[in-house]
């Protein structure tokens, strides 16, 4: 961002043809400074036209929203001197006009959607090129991280944040960017604006459905990475062995982009096997004709299929495929993803995940199994004000793969934790329930035998736990290893 720019300048135009000069983007009218742009969207509770008449008296120059938002106002926006402009689609509108008005980005970006393994693929593409001795970043659902930091509110911010971060870190040197593109993110058209080399495909199962109509829905909100987002000559990699896969890919190849397909079955790069020990896995890979094996110093055999998504990518961003299947060892995990938290004297194991869906729970505990020459113990639960149809089946996925499961509160929000816990115990109905987070996790520590492991699933890298409208500090890694060090009489 240089100053001060037109409206013509950002692409719009505005009723009756009257330019203004706009001085910054808001869609909170509480940010709204002398001489912005004010977006006045339509949201699921109110529609952000009621607030114009907010952002006028803070001096807005501009407004954009759509025809219902300009009927909300007509009043107060015919007696103002702002200019208005009317779209469609004013998401997308406000997309295009947050990358012109921040101006810069990443040389580089791609993005990675999927109901699990964002947060893993983008942090893996970082590291990936970070070690190929690119200046590179991921921004998701853990911030901003990697050689320029900021935190974000949500995995796929609105498009001023956005934007502010690409081109924040742009300045900074970053030449590489992995972003996670949530299923909220492409149906609200935050990504529109990016300007994208390749996107990948994770998989898809059950969330988010306290958002989305339908499973459909979910899906095609998903599917607009490759069918909006994406340009025509990006490349899409797709793991082809989730059902929906071939779904992905028929899309990409509708809109004639290179696809790079990534499974364990007649894929262009192919997990062929997988051993397992307690602290990784050796991969056998094949690339177009050649067989590499590889170390991975990760837990969990669906980290591979993650990593070989993110393989993929930094591949269709340019970089030798040779090169990036040498720096595969140096990859480190996620935090809050099959995350070591803990050891105890004895040498069980307590890990942290953010599985927080029935199939994320499932995968996450048979993962580990492999690694533990004991019995598994899981703590799950459930977070309020969410999908209510997937607890019973996460207790479910938990107990029928786990030896012992503990059921415990997650971030209850405004419901009765107690209700939550009775949904996910009806699928899980050998469980103990303990509503306490921290006791939960004190109880599954104690219940270590040698050899053991524990996971704790549901809350991954968070740092806080949302009871009511407060959030109380808490960390899983944290309490767990509390808890080891109680238990085993060492210091804290």
């Amino acid at each position: 961002m240089s100053g001060p720019k037109t409206l013509s300048q950002l692409g719009l135009t505005a009723r009756g043809g009257r330019e203004a000069k706009v001085t910054g983007l808001a869609v909170d009218s509480r940010e709204v400074k002398e001489g912005f742009l004010f977006a006045a969207l339509p949201g699921t509770q109110v529609h952000g036209g009621e607030f114009i008449q907010y952002a006028l008296r803070m001096g807005a120059a501009a407004i954009l929203t759509d025809a219902e938002g300009a009927r909300i106002a007509q009043a107060e926006l015919d007696a103002s001197d702002a200019a208005l402009v009317v779209a469609a689609d004013p998401r997308q509108t406000l997309a295009f006009t947050a990358a012109l008005w921040f101006g810069m980005q990443p040389d580089c970006v791609v993005a990675v959607t999927g109901t699990n393994g964002k947060t893993s693929v983008a942090a893996f593409t970082r590291q990936l090129w970070q070690e190929l001795g690119f200046r590179a970043i991921n921004l998701g659902t853990t911030g901003v991280e990697g050689d320029w930091q900021a935190p974000l509110a949500h995995t796929t911010p609105e498009p001023i944040t956005l934007h502010r971060a690409l081109g924040g870190a742009a300045q900074a040197g970053v030449t590489h960017a992995a972003m996670e593109a949530s299923s909220h993110g492409l149906e609200q058209r935050r990504l529109d604006g990016v300007q994208l080399v390749a996107a990948g495909f994770t998989n898809f199962t059950q969330d988010h459905l306290d958002y989305h109509a339908t499973f459909e829905d979910y899906f095609a909100a998903k599917a607009g990475l490759f069918a909006r987002v994406l340009p025509e000559d990006g490349t899409a990699v797709i793991n082809i062995d989730d059902a929906r896969g071939v779904d992905m890919l028929a899309i990409a190849k509708a809109r004639g982009q290179d696809v790079i397909t990534v499974g364990r079955d007649a894929a262009d790069l192919c997990l062929e096997n997988q051993r397992f020990d307690a602290t990784g896995q050796d991969l056998r890979l094949s690339w177009k004709g050649g067989v590499r094996q590889e170390r991975l110093n990760l837990i969990g055999g669906f980290q591979a299929e993650n990593v070989l998504v993110a393989a993929g990518l930094v591949i269709a961003a340019g970089c030798d495929p040779d090169d990036v299947f040498d720096m595969l060892p140096m990859l480190g995990t996620v935090r809050g993803r099959m995350q070591l938290a803990a050891t105890r004297d004895n040498g069980a194991t307590v890990f942290v995940d953010y599985a927080h869906t029935p199939d994320a729970v499932e995968t996450a505990i048979r993962a580990l199994r492999p690694h533990v020459m004991g019995r598994l113990v899981a703590i799950v639960g459930a977070g309020g004000d969410r999908d209510s149809t997937k607890r019973p089946l996460m207790g479910q996925a938990a107990q029928e793969n786990a030896d012992l499961v503990i059921v415990t509160d997650d971030n209850p929000r405004s419901e009765d934790p107690s209700v939550i816990r009775a949904a996910v115990m009806a699928g899980a109905p050998d469980s103990t329930e303990v509503g306490d987070r921290a006791e939960a996790i004190l109880r599954g520590v104690d219940a270590l035998g040698p050899g053991d492991a524990l996971l704790i699933c549901g809350k991954g890298h968070e740092t806080g736990q949302i009871v009511g409208d407060t959030v109380y500090p808490f960390d899983d890694a944290e309490q767990a290893s509390v808890a080891v060090a109680a238990l085993d009489g060492r210091g804290l």
